[in-house]
């Protein structure tokens, strides 16, 4: 005979099971964690960008108001677009190098892309200082050869800035293209050649399409890491060509004002989950209509 005990929990116990989605259980740890270390914080941003000095929109007013504020985005969205330009012309040939030379060949370059993955960002950046000041290497090398007369100027401005983040960015490029092009068939690309595809017509119409993926998902990733970098513009740019990330800083250490911080650091947030979505969107449709 079953006892009340037993009936009331059995009871409670769909109940309990209504109360998060089935499957959901085993997340529960991950949610939290993202509500307390993502979420909350992110609100409390938005709180302090409305509230403080006072309440409303001034901070954002004065933030997309400001033709200085307006340089600094500019910049911003400038260099990220050149990086990532940039580092899709060098990390393609690199990419398709590795995906077609010999598997031992092919490890050890993967090995220096990790390598310089792991090494770390301050002391990247600093050897970089070096190679690019009037004095270093790379200015006494050009200057040996006798293609310039005077050192170029490569620190302290947006050409030392892409130079920088471009390094850093190419392995984020590389690995997403080498796993993409490494997947397709070579195959096709000898049925094209007999098809009388010449070589260009190959790459154009065959290896680009089919890579695409990688390609876009590996710009938007250096886009958005670019978006956001700080260490890198802060040493090789300067304050007359900060970024936003340098802006926020400013904002909040130097200035103490949480509240346009808080207003450029939203701005930032929503242009990333915005550019996020759009991708999102055209790879949602793109597998609908291959499958």
């Amino acid at each position: 005979m079953v006892s009340l005990a037993e009936t009331a929990e059995g009871r409670q116990a769909p109940r309990r099971r209504r109360l998060l989605p089935r499957g959901l259980a085993p997340t529960l740890p991950a949610l939290v964690l993202v509500l307390v270390f993502f979420v909350l914080p992110v609100l409390a941003l938005l709180s302090r960008s409305i509230t403080e000095p006072v309440f409303g929109l001034q901070n954002y007013i004065d933030l997309l108001g400001s033709s200085t504020y307006l340089k600094i985005f500019f910049n911003t969205f400038f260099v990220s677009a050149l990086v990532t330009a940039i580092s899709l012309i060098i990390g393609f040939p690199v990419a398709w190098a590795l995906a077609i030379m010999p598997q031992r060949q092919a490890n050890i370059v993967f090995a220096i892309i990790l390598l310089s993955m792991w090494t770390n960002l301050l002391a990247r950046t600093y050897a970089w200082m070096v190679l690019l000041q009037r004095t270093g290497v790379i200015n006494k090398t050009l200057m040996g050869l006798g293609l310039i007369d005077q050192p170029l100027v490569m620190v302290n401005n947006l050409v030392g800035v892409t130079i920088g983040m471009t390094y850093i960015m190419l392995p984020f490029i590389i690995i997403p293209l080498y796993g993409v092009i490494r997947k397709i068939d070579p195959a096709i690309l000898q049925a094209a050649a007999l098809c009388g595809a010449t070589r260009m017509q190959a790459f154009v119409h065959v290896l680009l399409p089919l890579a695409a993926p990688g390609m876009i998902a590996g710009a938007l990733m250096v886009f958005v890491m670019s978006l956001g970098y700080f260490v890198t513009p802060s040493l090789l740019g300067g304050t007359a060509n900060m970024m936003l990330a340098e802006l926020i800083a400013q904002f909040v250490q130097s200035l103490v004002n949480w509240g346009m911080g808080g207003a450029a650091a939203l701005v930032l947030l929503v242009v990333t989950l915005s550019l996020y979505a759009v991708q999102l969107r055209l790879f949602g449709v793109a597998g609908q209509e291959k499958h």
